[in-house]
């Protein structure tokens, strides 16, 4: 009898609202039509990506035909980075704690990256941020919640600095988007990924303001006009209209599941601190779906077969790099040591998460850390 699997890594990948994915998989058998097709068909088929588009409008208050969909969070960070390249070449301003997409699609589009210290509570050093600005303007790029750590970045003092000095400023939005409440009105252009959310794969988006860039420079493939022209391909129909159900379905219970998860954290968290480990940013805002933190011992790959072998998923940071077993970057840019970065691990919840699941992960983390260290 295979063990019962208890979920924690929400961070990598939310799991999929099955009704949602179950449902728009079989209006998809019904109407399979391809959305750039003449035909009444594909007229009907294109409509639903716009009705989908129309969701993001409603959600961010920006206008449905400035958002341009794609497959991956990595390709909305592309799309973003490649679209500023023609106005904005030379350097950009990025924060030390980015995922590592976002520095690989600005230094292919050709951009020389100038990092933003950070600080140990895990926030960016706002001290050095407007130095690298007085030193030389460029676009910012800083991400909103921290993909390790959940810390929550301070994105108003950012756009008061970048208002005076005259410059754009763009996020990854993708540990927050449907998650938790964000400054829309503050940036000039952001990104963001359905599987985070719980849409299954294969959809992302990305926004920027529309003066900013042409609908020429807007674009990462071309030889369709797919998208309004910004994306040639045939659409993912499917994936886009799972992220707009679920984003529908999630955004009127977000405080009421926004309260349960902070409950939660705070008993993960508490159960931790028992246990040695240091909480990563505990006096940050940081969003609740995430505990990140150091646990009292060398021995994590251990305590990380201890609790797989149980049933439960978490990780040692970002999923992108979490098989490398290096130091998190992120963690060094804080003035973590290697050594200390190594004994990171992170756990993330979300909808699905239950109060017995906690309560199993506080007893079996107890439990693995205790034999750890006997």
């Amino acid at each position: 009898m295979s063990k019962k699997i208890r979920y924690f890594d929400y961070n990598a990948t939310h799991p999929p609202f099955c009704d949602v994915l179950v449902e728009i998989q079989k209006d998809y058998f019904e109407d399979f039509y391809n959305p750039s097709g003449a035909t009444r068909f594909s007229l009907a088929r294109q409509s639903k990506i716009e009705a989908a588009r129309k969701t993001l409008e409603e959600y961010t208050g920006k206008p449905a035909k400035e958002f341009v969909f794609s497959s991956t969070g990595t390709e909305a960070n592309h799309l973003l980075a490649h679209s500023l390249r023609g106005k904005f070449s030379g350097s950009a301003i990025v924060s030390s704690l980015e995922h590592s997409s976002m520095y690989a699609a600005l230094e292919f589009a050709g951009f020389t990256i100038r990092k933003i210290r950070s600080l140990k509570n895990g926030q960016i050093d706002l001290v050095h941020l407007e130095k690298l600005l007085e030193e030389r303007e460029a676009p910012v790029f800083i991400l909103h919640v921290a993909n390790e750590s959940g810390v929550i970045q301070p994105i108003e003092r950012v756009s008061a600095l970048t208002d005076k000095f005259k410059v754009p400023l763009f996020s990854d939005l993708m540990q927050s988007f449907g998650k938790t409440e964000i400054p829309f009105d503050l940036l000039d252009g952001f990104s963001f990924s359905g599987h985070k959310i719980g849409a299954g794969m294969g959809a992302s988006g990305t926004w920027i303001r529309s003066d900013l860039v042409s609908e020429k420079e807007f674009a990462i493939f071309h030889g369709g006009n797919q998208e309004n022209n910004h994306r040639a391909g045939t659409e993912n129909s499917p994936s886009m209209l799972a992220l707009s159900e679920v984003l529908k379905r999630r955004i009127p219970e977000q405080k009421k599941k926004t309260d349960f998860l902070k409950k939660i954290q705070t008993q993960i968290e508490t159960v931790l601190k028992e246990c040695g480990c240091e909480i990563i940013g505990k006096d940050s805002p940081r969003i609740a779906t995430t505990s990140f933190c150091l646990l009292p011992t060398d021995d994590v790959d251990f305590f990380m077969m201890g609790m797989e072998d149980s049933g439960f998923v978490i990780s040692t940071g970002s999923s992108c790099k979490s098989r490398s077993r290096e130091p998190a970057p992120s963690l060094l840019s804080m003035g973590f040591t290697e050594e200390e970065a190594l004994r990171a691990i992170r756990i993330s919840t979300g909808w699905f998460t239950t109060v017995e699941d906690v309560e199993e992960l506080c007893k079996k983390i107890s439990e693995v850390l205790k034999a750890l260290r006997l």
